[in-house]
């Protein structure tokens, strides 16, 4: 579909059953491929970013077999990947280039790996200084610092503290604590220099890795010890292993059932999730939405105020950066302005995501001011004032503009979302189940 319309929408109500988790289905991939044994992953994500792991895995001599609902089986390899010459496409999938470009550096093979336009221009190379400090032979084939990347055979030697920026990225963290324990004949230790962006996606990272059998211990917030290779196989299959849904998906669920006076429920992630932008309740309870959780759901009806409008608040995103794009439309829907704070990797992901939300909001009325770091949004001043550009909402081909901008339906005017498709970043059937819930 070249566009989508939707609304004007009034009310939302229903439930969904989420996708899994993005982020912990390519970490569960990585780490059932270096294990010894098998792993049968449970609800794992089907999904372009998804499917970029498991070709690559395939390519590099994995046995990776889909099975019926979103089950997956990985025939793990003991930390050696059979093939040891590969040239490898990740399209513009984060979450698959970062940490398998640091796994690959430790096989004493050569790689190239390459993307999508987009991808040669997110930043790689705090992740490559990272892994040059122990030996690793890695060069930049276009612009120096972005992908696409060369690594070349090499011998790891680790003989001091590995330092790696936490600012611009959580994931070449992730990507260095997940592959040094392949070669750790001594306790590693890895410190973050300056801020540490995303920890919660650091803690998904340290909870699937105990999963596998490897405990990293956190002596202070910002270092990291891993321990020595005690066998030659470091990583152990847990056997079976079941991904939560996504809690960034959820967002516009709960979202939905604030704004369109629920009751809506997401099924798949609760109170007790290890993804960090579960929080995004708690940003919407602060702005007077009315929440209730279970174990393994979360369920938002509609707002406490009397007018039935949210309020404008200001927040810290710093743990919460993709779920805040959601409140950044929410704030269409709000009291006052909202202050969206710390928001800097949003200029690094699929798009420059602060001038993209800017941009597009003021399209529909939207009063915004942005910044280095952070995003104000308040609403049009009356019905009146909301628009309905006829050119329509750009996505920028980026999954998250577009889930983001199916909330602005509730506005007064229908609206027009070009490029509707590209939710099969990690969503493919997102407009499917939105529509089952909005009326």
């Amino acid at each position: 579909m070249p566009e989508i319309r939707v609304g004007p929408l009034k009310r939302a109500q229903g439930s969904i059953v989420l996708p899994g988790s993005k982020s912990i289905s390519n970490r569960a991939l990585l780490l059932a491929a270096l294990s010894s044994g098998t792993t049968t992953l449970k609800n794992l994500l089907d999904a372009d970013d998804t499917q970029v792991m498991r070709n690559a895995l395939c390519q590099l001599g994995l046995s990776v077999t889909d099975q019926a609902n979103h089950v997956c089986v990985v025939e793990g390899c003991g930390g050696q990947f059979p093939v040891r010459d590969a040239e490898l496409f990740m399209g513009n999938a984060g979450t698959a280039i970062r940490p398998l470009t640091a796994a690959l550096a430790m096989q004493g093979g050569n790689y190239r790996l390459s993307g999508v336009a987009r991808m040669h221009e997110r930043p790689i190379r705090d992740l490559v200084d990272g892994l040059r400090q122990v030996g690793a032979k890695i060069d930049y084939e276009l612009q120096e610092g972005y992908p696409p990347i060369k690594i070349s055979a090499a011998e790891i030697h680790i003989q001091d503290v590995i330092q790696v920026r936490g600012d611009v990225s959580s994931q070449f963290l992730t990507a260095l604590l997940m592959a040094l324990p392949l070669v750790a004949s001594e306790p590693v230790c890895i410190k973050v220099v300056g801020e540490l962006i995303s920890r919660p996606y650091i803690d998904i990272t340290l909870k699937l890795m105990a999963r596998f059998g490897v405990v990293v211990e956190c002596p202070d917030a910002q270092s990291f010890i891993i321990p020595a290779k005690i066998s030659e196989s470091v990583y152990k299959s847990p056997g079976q292993l079941s991904v939560e849904g996504d809690a960034s998906s959820a967002s516009y669920f709960l979202a939905l059932g604030a704004i369109g006076n629920g009751p809506v429920r997401v099924l798949g992630v609760g109170k007790d999730s290890i993804q960090g932008d579960v929080a995004f309740a708690d940003a919407l309870a602060l702005m007077g939405a009315n929440i209730t959780a279970g174990e393994d759901w979360i369920e938002v009806a509609g707002v406490k105020n009397a007018n039935g409008k949210l309020n404008g608040i200001t927040i810290d995103c710093t743990e919460i950066p993709d779920a805040a794009m959601t409140l950044a439309v929410a704030a269409l829907f709000a009291e006052g302005p909202t202050r969206l704070n710390n928001i800097a990797s949003w200029r690094v992901k699929e798009t420059d995501r602060i001038v993209a939300m800017a941009k597009e909001l003021k399209k529909v009325g939207a009063i915004v001011e942005e910044g280095a770091d952070y995003i104000v949004v308040q609403a049009p001043a009356s019905p009146a004032d909301w628009q309905s550009p006829s050119e329509g909402i750009d996505t920028y081909d980026d999954h998250r503009m577009a889930m983001c901008f199916s909330i602005a339906a509730f506005g007064p005017n229908a609206l027009k979302i070009n490029d509707p498709n590209c939710v099969a970043k990690t969503f493919p059937t997102y407009f499917a189940e939105f529509a089952k819930v909005v009326s």
